[in-house]
């Protein structure tokens, strides 16, 4: 395995190697910078306003779910110290030498301990893609390299505050569908619900406009938390457009993934997005999806279907199924989302 970062510092090095163009029909979708910016939700009215201001946030969270499927968290209590200290970290990790990383080359795509810079290592086509990163399970159990020194304990800290985030904003988002805590709770499993920790390296690129840092895609889990280090790259498709993010310095970006989607019976949605690199800087990004336990078969919530007369719209799966289907169809190009929905 070598590295995107070994390559783009190779002094010889001023054009896109042959291997790594990716061109894809976008289905003639443009970029524009947003005329709107997403939803901003304050954290802190979520959990300390009085019961006025967190009824707002509620029908915002569902509002930005629903008509965004992304929406800015500021206020949400994650030190910004200790979020400088996981980046500069995830930094000494990519500065280690490939020989050093080599031993975490995985085969699956739920590997406690994963790292690479393909679509996912398994893939025999190999998608080439202009990043590097690091992939961990973090919850119910942690996993980490011991390498660089302080990482880990670090990076610990950081997944529990995350995660306490992560779980208040589910509750809003379920109390903005009429779903109690309890059901939630019981549904999805999620006093064992997975947490990923995955940091994406993109270097600067000679050729960004014939590179990808990361295609389009949707995530997984339920709500996916994402921070950067204060580069822009992140792109979402809203009304017909790509749209770039414009984040808030120590903000979360936090996006509705697959399992949500189902979970609400196709009322919030998981909106394609995608990762593009420049020619200047290097961007840093941490991204944290959480989900159900990989054992929970998910479906459209019972309840929900009920009060709302309508049918079940997608065909129930267990979650660790579904990640590897997921990986394995987009080798083919083909989302999983679209295929478990019932037409």
């Amino acid at each position: 395995m070598t590295s995107i970062k070994a390559i783009a510092e190779t002094p010889e090095f001023s054009f896109l190697p042959s291997t790594h163009p990716y061109f894809e029909n976008q289905n003639g979708l443009e970029s524009v910078n947003a005329e709107d910016s997403i939803p901003t939700i304050d954290f802190s009215l979520l959990t300390m306003g009085s019961p006025d201001q967190r009824s707002k946030v509620i029908h915002d969270l569902g509002k930005a779910c629903q008509e965004w499927g992304f929406f800015l968290v500021i206020n949400h209590g994650v030190p910004e110290g200790l979020a400088k200290g996981v980046f500069d970290a995830a930094d000494e990790f990519f500065n280690m030498k490939d020989e050093e990383k080599k031993e975490f080359e995985a085969k699956h795509p739920l590997a406690p301990i994963s790292c690479g810079n393909s679509f996912h290592n398994a893939d025999k086509n190999k998608i080439f893609l202009w990043r590097d990163y690091l992939k961990v399970i973090s919850h119910p159990d942690f996993h980490f390299p011991k390498n660089p020194l302080g990482f880990s304990e670090l990076a610990l800290e950081y997944c529990k505050k995350s995660r306490e985030v992560a779980m208040e904003l589910m509750k809003g988002v379920m109390e903005s569908l009429g779903i109690e805590e309890k059901e939630m709770k019981k549904s999805l499993n999620l006093e064992s619900g997975l947490q990923m920790f995955a940091v994406n390296l993109y270097p600067p690129c000679p050729n960004p406009e014939a590179a990808m840092g990361l295609p389009p895609h949707t995530d997984h889990g339920l709500l996916t938390l994402l921070m950067q280090n204060g580069v822009e790259g992140l792109q979402i498709q809203h009304n017909g457009k790509w749209v770039i993010i414009n984040e808030i310095p120590n903000s979360f970006i936090v996006n509705v993934g697959d399992q949500l989607e189902i979970f609400s019976n196709g009322k919030y949605k998981s909106v394609m997005h995608r990762a593009i690199v420049n020619d200047k800087i290097k961007r840093l990004s941490i991204a944290m999806p959480h989900g159900p336990s990989l054992d929970t078969i998910v479906a459209p919530c019972s309840n929900l279907v009920e009060r709302t007369a309508q049918h079940s719209a997608y065909i129930p799966m267990k979650y660790k199924e579904y990640i590897e289907q997921m990986i394995i169809q987009a080798m083919k190009r083909k989302p999983i989302l679209e295929q478990v929905r019932i037409r």
